[in-house]
């Protein structure tokens, strides 16, 4: 069995605790609106690689995980895409005492407890709060998102939450309160990061003929973000 892989990031500093060896899987179902690696969505493409291959050039990078509290973390798209691929290469870094992370939009092809078996941390990205922002923004039913979420909170996996904050889609009282509400029924929270919406990917679209869907939106300030997360965020 290979995986469909779209690159790899070595010494990973944002993707979870310590020093992380980041592999972003190919492969999404959703077309977010804002997202800025549309050259992930096509699971057709990518490079072949067996689970053994990612497995031996992570543990080059052992030593630094040691000492960081590093590890592994597999991203995307969207790694809940490759079920069967994930779990096999999720085994293998768990066979090794390697720490594990998923960071994921919650929206796969199932097979959720078996992949959070061997798991250790998943990174969430919450999209949206309600069927029909979510609909809009990210091209999906929220539903998906939900059936992972329930499996989520029968578990004791660590869970950090992102969320990217839009203006005038993503900003507004109402929906950052409907945001914490749905952070509330999750025991194992460590973090909640609010992250401003940029325009970094906008080339992306240009170069592979995408219509950009939030075009004249402009980037969300930092400083408005901290306010948020400031005043309505209760996990920090």
């Amino acid at each position: 069995m290979v995986g469909k892989i779209h690159s790899i990031e070595t010494l990973g500093l944002n993707d979870g605790p310590g020093v992380r060896f980041v592999v972003f899987f190919q492969g999404c179902k959703l077309r977010c609106a804002y997202c800025h690696n549309p050259d992930t969505w096509n699971l057709n493409e990518g490079k072949d690689m067996s689970a053994k291959e990612l497995l031996q050039k992570a543990l080059r990078f052992k030593p630094y995980f040691e000492k960081s509290g590093g590890g592994i973390t597999c991203s995307g798209g969207d790694p809940l895409l490759q079920p069967e691929f994930l779990i096999k290469f999720l085994k293998l870094c768990k066979e090794h005492g390697l720490n594990t992370a998923v960071d994921t939009s919650g929206f796969g092809s199932g097979n959720y407890e078996e992949i959070l078996k061997y798991t250790d941390l998943v990174i969430l990205d919450i999209k949206h709060v309600n069927k029909t922002g979510y609909r809009d923004l990210v091209n999906g039913d929220i539903e998906e998102f939900r059936k992972f979420t329930e499996v989520l909170k029968k578990t004791n996996v660590n869970l950090w939450i992102r969320h990217v904050v839009i203006p005038g889609i993503t900003d507004g009282e109402k929906h950052i309160y409907e945001l914490n509400k749905i952070i509330s029924k999750f025991d194992n929270v460590e973090k909640v990061e609010l992250l401003p919406y940029h325009t970094l990917g906008v080339n992306k679209y240009e170069a592979m003929g995408i219509p950009y869907r939030l075009q004249g939106i402009k980037p969300m300030c930092r400083e408005k973000v901290k306010e948020i997360e400031d005043k309505f965020i209760c996990v920090s």
